[in-house]
């Protein structure tokens, strides 16, 4: 059975299951018209003034009728997604509530994946085996975000794809795993990139899909995603409990600037982007984000699906520009 997912979440409780997890996020920004899926929603009765990944989920459960359950992140999120469950519930489908401690505590992370691993039939003991499973996999990720800001053979898109689909490994972890292998085999081989301004990209993965292509065009590489690399689960522990303790997305800012500033000496970045959703309350973290970290940043809001618009590229040119 599939089972929709609307962030990341402890993706060895429903593999050991036997079930396959399914990034909705994944599936809407990859589908032939996403903009097309927000439109539905906004159809359905979705506010204009509400986040467009938001809709973009609802609609995408809806299209794929192979999906009847969804595992829904009610803390550790988007406070969205409390109305979106009941949305989904109305439309017939189950929902599942999930939650990451604000605080951080392990107890009540324990309490909350052994409640998630008992509803969906997962035995304790086969949760660690698929754990040390998954971590063989999340290895490559981890080594083609070495060759990205290391060895300079990764493009920040491409480091931004393989990061991302690590949410749920695109459903098939050993065919993940080849494809991860193969790009790797390839990568090697290239010449390392040239002299370019080195960024980090900080915030959710975009909903606009040529930032990247457009930054490299400019003379700038993404050399750290904040959100995609910890959808690896880059922590090399034994505990799963422990794992998704360590994971920062769902906690708060200041536990994140934690890795942000850390990956800012340990990657030599020049500057920072910081993306924000339209209707997002993280935008509000912008304020502690610029007076915590000591490089320039340029923040940038998206609203729907597509490309950037004329006046995020001049600003774009100017940040490098000023970088350079």
């Amino acid at each position: 059975m599939k089972i929709g997912i609307t962030t990341t979440v402890p993706m060895e409780i429903i593999y050991a299951a036997g079930h396959v997890p399914v990034d909705l996020n994944n599936i809407f920004i990859t589908s032939h018209d996403p903009g097309g899926l927000v439109d539905r929603a906004e159809l359905a009765g979705y506010p204009r003034n509400v986040c467009a990944w938001i809709k973009g989920l609802y609609a995408t459960a809806l299209e794929n009728d192979d999906i009847q359950t969804i595992i829904a992140v009610t803390q550790g999120d988007c406070s969205n997604t409390h109305a979106l469950m009941e949305t989904l519930e109305l439309a017939g489908l189950e929902v599942i509530p999930f939650a990451y401690p604000f605080d951080r505590d392990a107890d009540l992370l324990r309490l909350q994946m052994k409640k998630l691993a008992d509803r969906l039939g997962a035995g304790w003991e086969h949760v660690l085996r698929l754990k040390n499973q998954l971590d063989d996999v999340r290895r490559k990720a981890w080594l083609i975000d070495e060759m990205t800001w290391r060895d300079n053979k990764v493009t920040g898109w491409e480091n931004h794809l393989f990061q991302v689909n690590c949410s749920d490994f695109q459903g098939n972890p050993a065919n993940f795993a080849q494809k991860a292998a193969e790009f790797i085999r390839q990568a090697r081989q290239r010449d390392p990139a040239g002299s370019h301004v080195r960024l980090g990209y900080i915030g959710v993965p975009p909903i606009v899909d040529d930032i990247y292509d457009y930054l490299a065009e400019q003379g700038a590489r993404v050399v750290y995603n904040e959100t995609q690399r910890q959808f690896t689960m880059p922590f090399a522990v034994d505990d799963p409990v422990e794992q998704y303790r360590l994971y920062t997305y769902p906690y708060g800012i200041f536990y994140r600037l934690r890795d942000i500033t850390a990956q800012i000496r340990h990657r030599g970045l020049e500057g920072i982007i910081h993306y924000a959703q339209s209707f997002c309350y993280r935008q509000i973290e912008d304020l502690i984000i610029r007076q915590k970290i000591n490089l320039p940043v340029l923040t940038l809001e998206g609203d729907r699906p597509g490309k950037l618009d004329a006046r995020t590229k001049m600003r774009l040119d100017s940040f490098v520009e000023m970088l350079r």
